[in-house]
């Protein structure tokens, strides 16, 4: 039978955790938003598909990586920021950014980071490595929640907004030029979320 002394222990311990979780929670929170700022500003360009920043990646690191409400926060985060006008991805800043042509793909990428983070924490729920058929599903939730549900609001956003481009001009412009490069950025995401979820240090407390 446990003595109130050894109960009230336990509880503080318990309460230490979560606090040290929460904390460790925020730390993770600025970093990976530091890191999406960082990606908005840099181009990469691997000769056979068309120059491309890192926003997408980050994003789905950090959702694959922090889980649902960290990775969305961390992205949320930088884009209401930017709303606000402060330049952080790659532009001026303010509304005329956030609704402008590249907007649509904007407003996505916190639930994209959310929802990739909703399939990592259920395959990740054991921390352990994934199987080969867990590490295809992380890809196909990769590449989904990614890449194709960030496109299904920007390139009709992108058309909207454009005076030169219709949907079928979007979706050259704004799709199909980016998809063999958003592909690889997945990919390669995956390979890391896999390698490195696991032996990430719990960041959410227990409910």
């Amino acid at each position: 039978m446990s003595t109130p002394s050894r109960v009230s222990s336990r509880s503080s311990q318990s309460s230490a955790v979560k606090t040290s979780q929460w904390i460790r929670g925020i730390v993770f929170v600025a970093l990976f938003g530091a890191l999406f700022i960082a990606g908005s500003f840099m181009k990469l360009n691997l000769g056979f598909t068309v120059p491309f920043s890192l926003q997408t990646f980050v994003v789905m690191l950090a959702g694959g990586l922090l889980g649902a409400a960290y990775g969305f926060w961390s992205i949320f985060i930088v884009v209401i920021l930017t709303a606000v006008g402060l330049p952080l991805m790659n532009g001026p800043g303010g509304f005329a950014q956030i609704f402008g042509p590249t907007g649509g793909y904007i407003w996505m990428f916190p639930f994209s980071a959310l929802l990739i983070g909703w399939a990592s924490d259920r395959l990740f729920a054991a921390r352990t490595k994934l199987s080969p058929t867990k590490l295809v599903l992380l890809l196909l939730a990769v590449l989904v929640f990614g890449v194709l549900f960030v496109y299904l609001t920007g390139v009709p956003w992108l058309a909207h907004v454009s005076a030169k481009l219709d949907l079928a001009g979007a979706v050259k412009f704004g799709m199909l030029s980016f998809l063999v490069g958003d592909a690889v950025k997945a990919v390669a995401a995956t390979l890391i979320i896999a390698a490195l979820r696991p032996a990430l240090p719990t960041i959410r407390p227990a409910t």
